[in-house]
């Protein structure tokens, strides 16, 4: 089968610390993963980025035509996506810009590569433009050094509370935006709907994979170990349940963030993090502390069944 021309751009950049010829030598470019919308399957596109200051944005261009690229539609379904730049591979959190400050960063982007504003001209959807953030929470340095697989359950929570805290001090930042309008009509964007519904995401998406994580391998695993915490593991699957529904729930709420009153939304928010926190307390307290011994990354099969000096006497 040929090699498509984003393939044979893609095997080029990664044998070469990211260089490559043709169209794009010279240029800013950059590898980007997302997660597919409808398939689940990751999907890599090389693309072009802008640098403003410390941030990296993204044009959903596609040329101008006249649909979204369906990289974009990809992390409006699922934020986190992976990037290569050079010989760096990190996880970002894409966000795309509203308002406002889309069209300050999109008049930056055709400063800097006027290009886009020719896009733009060929048609009538606004282009977007998607910042790519940090996927870990603002000030997240981590538990510490990752041991043991109760170490591994321990940075995820972290990981995970953090998150939680996260979405409500940017819930509070938009409640306070629109607090202080002044003066008749409507407030003004506040550049914060998508962010916070991606930041919710990628915090429900997360919490969702640790759960099938935990249901699929970790607990089968720990109960053939310890049949008498049998109970244990029943209430942890009622909670998965239920916490299933909380995020739902929260969903929908930081959905309609924009037009929420904000002292029931803030309760509302408020009582469903402390359900969660709850669990994961429960988590901690019942199930933590079976996995201290247990090293993180998992030992390979083979090298965890060879005794020492196995290789000796081999042909």
């Amino acid at each position: 089968m040929p090699t498509s021309f984003n393939e044979s751009v893609i095997e080029e950049f990664r044998a070469n610390e990211g260089k490559v010829g043709g169209p794009f030598e010279g240029g800013d470019l950059l590898l980007l993963t997302t997660t597919g919308a409808k398939s689940g399957t990751e999907r890599t596109t090389p693309l072009g980025y802008v640098r403003h200051g410390e941030l990296l944005l993204l044009v959903g261009s596609n040329l101008g035509a006249p649909n979204h690229p369906a990289w974009y539609h990809n992390l409006l379904a699922h934020p986190v996506v992976r990037v290569e730049i050079g010989t760096r591979t990190f996880q970002a959190l894409a966000v795309p810009a509203e308002g406002d400050r889309r069209d300050e960063l999109f008049a930056h982007a055709v400063r800097s590569a006027p290009g886009y504003g020719d896009y733009q001209d060929r048609t009538t959807r606004l282009l977007p433009v998607v910042v790519l953030e940090r996927a870990e929470p603002d000030g997240w340095a981590g538990p510490g050094e990752v041991r043991t697989l109760a170490d591994k359950v321990m940075e995820v929570h972290t990981w995970l509370r953090a998150q939680l805290r996260q979405v409500a001090a940017e819930a509070d930042a938009h409640f306070a935006g629109r607090a202080a309008h002044q003066g008749p009509g409507e407030p003004p964007a506040l550049s914060l709907g998508l962010q916070i519904r991606q930041r919710c995401l990628a915090f429900c998406q997360a919490l969702e994979f640790h759960h099938t994580s935990e249901d699929g391998h970790l607990f089968p695993g720990i109960a053939r170990h310890h049949p008498h915490l049998g109970d244990t593991f029943a209430r942890l699957e009622d909670e998965h349940r239920t916490v299933a529904r909380i995020r739902t729930a929260l969903v929908d709420l930081l959905a309609g963030i924009g037009i929420a009153e904000p002292k029931r939304f803030r309760f509302e928010l408020a009582a469903m993090a402390a359900e969660l926190n709850a669990h994961l307390d429960y988590e901690e307290e019942a199930i933590v502390p079976l996995l201290a011994e247990v090293p993180w990354p998992p030992v390979p099969p083979a090298e965890a069944a060879e005794p020492a000096g196995g290789g000796a006497g081999r042909a």
